[in-house]
């Protein structure tokens, strides 16, 4: 039976670690403050801006919210950014992606400074991811990733890891993350010869394929730790991921689950950046 790496511990730290940082900076009358740019009313961002406006609220994050209709124009969001990036007062803005159709996406995230984007969109911030740099901040859930290894002091230097994922959101930024705790990283994709083989070779084993049940028992051995990034609902009409948890769990030594593992752990994560926006500012 596999340990199961719940999410909601890391976020209790996480939680006390950001509440003791926003207090320090209240201290010196600096409000860590997130803008929420959403076009539209889609369901998932409702939910997920839910969401982040509870957690921002139990630590002591500010929240400002612009809000676009559905139907706005491309210049219209610009001039929203615009007026974010020249704010001094807001350290964090989280953008909701996709955008609808009208909006050119790169255009977009161009547009959004670095040092404020919070959520790991532009450019720049990958930029840092890849080259080990203070520039921007990582992708929430490629962070999350590691943050769960971390709390649960999963040995990571001189491992073998496989990712098997390769998007900017997720796959690549985790790779480039477990690099750098001297991991040894190999990133699979769906037309990865031999999957199981690769996959059974891993210490660690990070699935972010964006597919139902793509990994199962025969791609895992004993003693491996498992994260599984995916969220889906399966036919049952419950949550499930990536990874076919009944056959993964008997097998390996830990596990995430799904729901109840990464995805808790992600908005913690932007909540954390929001904080350490502020915190460069008093450098």
């Amino acid at each position: 039976m596999a340990t199961i790496l719940k999410g909601a511990p890391v976020v209790a730290a996480m939680n006390e670690a950001n509440a003791a940082r926003c207090a320090a900076l209240a201290a010196k009358g600096i409000t860590p403050t997130l803008a929420v740019v959403r076009v539209g009313e889609r369901e998932d961002d409702l939910s997920y801006e839910r969401g982040v406006m509870t957690r921002c609220g139990k630590v002591g994050v500010a929240v400002r919210q612009f809000l676009l209709p559905a139907d706005a124009t491309q210049d219209a969001l610009l001039e929203v950014i615009e007026k974010i990036n020249a704010d001094k007062s807001i350290h964090g803005c989280l953008l909701f992606r996709p955008l609808p159709r009208q909006f050119d996406d790169r255009t977009i995230r161009a547009a959004l400074a670095p040092e404020k984007d919070i959520d790991g969109i532009t450019d720049g911030s990958l930029a840092g991811v890849f080259t080990n740099t203070a520039l921007g901040y990582p992708p929430c859930t490629a962070q999350a990733c590691l943050e769960i290894l971390k709390y649960y002091t999963i040995p990571l230097s001189g491992k073998r890891a496989v990712v098997v994922g390769r998007s900017l959101v997720v796959g690549k930024p985790a790779a480039m993350m477990l690099d750098r705790e001297n991991a040894t990283v190999t990133i699979c994709n769906s037309r990865t010869q031999n999957l199981p083989a690769l996959c059974k070779e891993a210490d660690v084993v990070v699935v972010a394929m964006g597919k139902r049940g793509f990994i199962g028992a025969d791609c895992l051995r004993e003693g491996q730790t498992v994260v599984d990034v995916g969220i889906h609902v399966g036919d049952d009409g419950k949550l499930c991921g990536d990874v076919r948890f009944a056959e993964a769990e008997p097998v390996v030594e830990a596990i995430t689950p799904v729901p109840g593992g990464v995805g808790t752990v992600t908005t913690s994560v932007l909540v954390g950046h929001v904080v350490e926006a502020a915190e460069k500012t008093l450098l």
